[in-house]
């Protein structure tokens, strides 16, 4: 029996499989008016292929909880009653093809209001749909970006209600797996790192200050999340810094936190906060981060980077570095992944049966 094609049990969602697809920002939807936010045929349309192509797991991309959290004004929401109905029919139809939705909920921060990536990524200002980003503190993430505004502890707090009205929402759209977006330079990871979190008050300094809005948005995030469907925290195990930043002893340390706040898996990926640094890329070179985290805390994980090889995923699986692995780049190349890799491993995935000439 193949370890990646074994189901997976979180709380009471079964995912077929290990093979998990993350969430990766597509950058399509309409940036303004009635339809802002809200997914398109080509958001359908690619988690469809993936769905079909028997990834046990999608996590759809970055959902912004508010307008200003967006990284650009083309990314996702889900802060009105139009995108989840758009929401839901991609729901509806991965559930059909056996596939478990999950959607990230996120907040941009001092990176939201940029351009979409072919076009440059820079920041936009209002004459392209743009808005003046805010953080933690007043520091710009780089030279090409604007020097955000410092949030104060009243809208911190109006962020942390939309996180758990975004929970809501999702929960109506039809997903059965919410993930934070803790991660990659955006709001939350800005409040934990000391690179990026400046502030005196109870949002910044110490660890525990540092963590707190992470933590409140878990809170409010689970207190709307039913009991039986599982929550997700996606975190940048280390920002590669040789000092001033958050660190694998940090993550480690809050992952015990996280569990016990009611997370059920830490999808476990680095970097994003600090511009310039130099990282070691190379095949699965997040993954022994993953591997230390549930070693040292027992909460479960998902390995991501640079995992393409059907034998690489399979070993990481087997061997206990991690509980699933998600496949972004590859996923890309190659919809129906899982499918080959279950052939090569003597696995099992749902065929749809208008595809039965392929099995």
């Amino acid at each position: 029996m193949s370890a990646l094609f074994e189901p997976y049990t979180l709380r009471d969602v079964t995912i077929p499989n290990r093979v998990w697809m993350p969430p990766m920002c597509q950058y399509s939807a309409a940036p303004a008016g009635p339809e802002a936010g809200a997914p398109t045929d080509w958001h359908f349309a690619h988690y469809a292929a993936r769905a079909t192509g028997g990834t046990g797991l999608i996590i759809v991309e970055a959902t912004a909880v508010g307008p200003e959290g967006r990284i650009s004004p083309y990314d996702l929401g889900i802060w009105n009653d139009t995108q989840v109905e758009a929401l839901h029919r991609i729901t509806r139809f991965l559930a059909a093809q056996g596939t478990v939705p999950a959607i990230q909920l996120a907040h941009a921060g001092r990176k939201a209001s940029t351009d979409q990536p072919w076009k440059g990524g820079a920041p936009v200002g209002p004459q392209a749909y743009g808005w003046q980003p805010y953080a933690p503190s007043a520091l710009a993430f780089d030279e090409r970006h604007p020097v955000p505004d410092e949030l104060t502890v009243d809208q911190i707090r109006e962020i942390v209600g939309q996180f758990g009205d975004a929970a809501r929402r999702a929960l109506a759209a039809g997903f059965e797996i919410a993930e934070i977006h803790g991660a990659h330079g955006y709001l939350i990871n800005e409040f934990l790192s000391p690179h990026s979190n400046h502030r005196t008050d109870a949002y910044g300094g110490s660890y525990g200050n540092r963590t707190r809005f992470a933590l409140e948005v878990v809170d409010a995030v689970r207190e709307v999340w039913p009991d039986d469907k599982p929550l997700i925290f996606r975190i940048s195990a280390t920002e590669w810094l040789d000092e001033g930043g958050w660190t694998a002893d940090d993550t480690v340390r809050f992952a015990a936190g996280l569990r016990a706040h009611g997370v059920d898996l830490l999808d476990v990926s680095t970097g994003g906060n600090a511009s310039g640094v130099r990282i070691p890329v190379g095949p699965g070179y997040q993954v022994p981060f993953a591997a230390r985290v549930r070693s040292e805390s027992g909460l479960p994980v998902a390995a991501v980077g640079l995992i393409t090889e059907v034998e690489q995923a399979e070993k990481i699986v087997a061997n206990g570095e991690a509980d699933a692995v998600l496949l972004g780049r590859e996923l890309l190349r190659n919809p129906s992944w899982a499918r080959h890799a279950a052939r090569e491993l003597g696995g099992e995935v749902r065929v749809p049966d208008q595809y039965h000439r392929s099995v």
